[in-house]
């Protein structure tokens, strides 16, 4: 005869709570940091190239910004837009029923269209800074920046020579307006 062991039935019960705490002001916090929205165009399969975008936003400005949003559109279209509240009070600003300050300013970084292109990444986070907090040093974004715009006053002071090389007259001859 063969024995089998005991067996034992267990009921167990699981109950999950949620609790919802909303942090004193968290509504505050949110409004009052820079939100940013990068519209792309399905059509033309630039939801990549956003959301690269959106993620070296995030990692550089992590705390700075109170969101980064991907919006699908159409038609060509790839905008990148801050809303921020205003760097100088003006007459126009809105004061809600706590007295603080509402009213928002909308700032279009980059337009495909009016820029031509992509923005590179460094300069998409320089012209993010310069709203978000001018005084900020980006490190090697800012001295990548610095290099190339080194290299096109070089560029545009020899360019500048060149044309004065060519427009004096060579030694030995006589210039025409002088004779």
């Amino acid at each position: 005869m063969t024995t089998q062991p005991p067996t034992t039935t267990t009921t167990s019960t699981t109950t999950t709570s949620t609790t919802s705490t909303t942090v004193p002001g968290s509504d505050i916090f949110h409004t009052n940091l820079p939100r940013i929205t990068i519209k792309y165009c399905t059509q033309c399969k630039w939801l990549l190239r956003a959301a690269y975008f959106a993620q070296e936003l995030l990692s550089t400005f992590s705390t700075q910004l109170g969101e980064v949003s991907l919006v699908p559109a159409t038609g060509g279209v790839f905008t990148v837009t801050i809303y921020h509240h205003p760097i100088t009070p003006s007459s126009e600003s809105k004061i809600d029923s706590r007295g603080e300050d509402v009213s928002i300013t909308s700032t279009v970084l980059w337009d495909r269209k009016m820029n031509g292109g992509f923005p590179e990444t460094k300069v998409l986070k320089s012209l993010v800074r310069n709203v978000v907090d001018p005084g900020r040093d980006l490190g090697h974004t800012d001295r990548a920046l610095r290099k190339e715009q080194e290299k096109e006053s070089q560029g545009q002071g020899q360019k500048e020579e060149q044309k004065q090389d060519q427009d004096q007259v060579p030694k030995g001859e006589k210039c025409e307006e002088c004779q």
